[in-house]
């Protein structure tokens, strides 16, 4: 198991000050080394792509919906519209440091071919996502018997765009078999704060809300 760390604050940057930047952004910039070319996939409205920028750091991103884009774009931000399904295959190998899908894998249709595009196209991979396995959510489904919806999953079960759920048990699991390695996993609690407990798989897999998992191939180094 990975031994978890906890997000220390980013220079020149703060989540208060009416939460500016969300918990989760705040520990994937912190994953970030200076300098680097980053491409954000699913990169929404920007928010991760100009926290990045702020710390000297090369951003682009990727974006499905073109409201997005356009809200990127009206920032000043290098973002094209693409899915990630179907459009990463068309990067070069090593083209960026790191790749980041934040929020967005539950919403790909062949999770397991987006997070090796990942891993070809970046040295790199900063992955994180809802879990599923959370405990609200388990009690949802035991005790309501309907789908679960939280404050990151607010969409009813017939409108929500995502398709793939996964718990952190999952995302190891998947890991393992495409002989990823795993250079940093930390678990966030349900205010996106990193738990502060070093424990086994099951106990971030039931009281982790969210995953952030920095990734790389196995046998590659810096």
């Amino acid at each position: 198991m990975i031994a978890q760390q906890q997000a220390l604050p980013l220079p020149g940057v703060t989540s208060n000050a009416g939460e500016q930047y969300r918990g989760d952004h705040l520990l994937v910039a912190q994953m970030v080394e200076r300098g680097s070319k980053v491409l954000d996939v699913g990169c929404g409205e920007g928010d991760l792509l100009q926290l990045l920028e702020a710390r000297g750091i090369d951003g682009r991103g990727i974006e499905l919906s073109r409201e997005g884009v356009n809200r990127c774009v009206a920032k000043g931000l290098a973002v094209v519209q693409g899915d990630a399904d179907t459009d990463l295959v068309n990067y070069p190998d090593d083209a960026f440091d790191y790749v980041i899908l934040s929020q967005t894998l539950q919403a790909t249709r062949q999770p397991r071919a987006v997070l090796e595009n990942l891993l070809r196209i970046g040295r790199r991979a900063i992955v994180s996502f809802p879990n599923f396995g959370f405990w609200k959510m388990r009690l949802q489904l035991l005790v309501g018997g309907h789908m679960p919806r939280t404050e990151n999953l607010p969409a009813t079960w017939y409108d929500t765009p995502n398709i793939h759920f996964c718990t952190i048990k999952d995302f190891v699991q998947l890991c393992d078999e495409i002989n990823v390695k795993m250079e940093r996993a930390v678990a966030l609690d349900l205010y996106g704060r990193p738990l502060r407990l070093n424990a086994p798989w099951w106990f971030w897999n039931m009281f982790g809300e969210q995953g952030v998992f920095l990734l790389s191939r196995a046998g590659k180094g810096r």
